[in-house]
């Protein structure tokens, strides 16, 4: 699977060095499911996508929804496993990262992210 580095241009700071990018309907349908956490600096993004759920994961994750301009348009800190988020229809993907990476980037809704390979 392709791994990206993933930054907050707004804040200058990095939400993860190793994202894996899940873009096939296999990978998009596995996700995290099996995997025992996430180290730091890791995450997955999946695209397409606009909603995603917890159900069967070990751990909790910050998930922040990106728009096609890759602007953050909602977040959900901390989301414990067996939860499901809204659907969120103006969204293109979402970035699945360890707990805590929102606050320590100090990330928000608005905030302007690039990806680089």
């Amino acid at each position: 699977m392709e791994t990206v580095a993933v930054r907050n241009a707004t804040k200058d700071t990095v939400l993860g060095e190793r994202v894996s990018v899940a873009e096939t309907s296999w990978s998009r349908l596995v996700g995290l499911l099996g995997k025992p956490g996430l180290e730091p600096g890791t995450g997955l993004l999946i695209m397409p996508s606009q909603a995603i759920h917890t159900v069967a994961m070990r751990f909790a994750i910050d998930v922040v929804f990106v728009d096609r301009n890759w602007r953050v348009i909602h977040l959900r800190p901390a989301m414990i496993p067996f939860r499901m988020t809204s659907l969120h229809w103006k969204a293109r993907c979402v970035l699945e990262l360890p707990a805590g990476v929102i606050a320590q980037t100090s990330t928000v809704i608005g905030d302007q992210l690039s990806i680089a390979e």
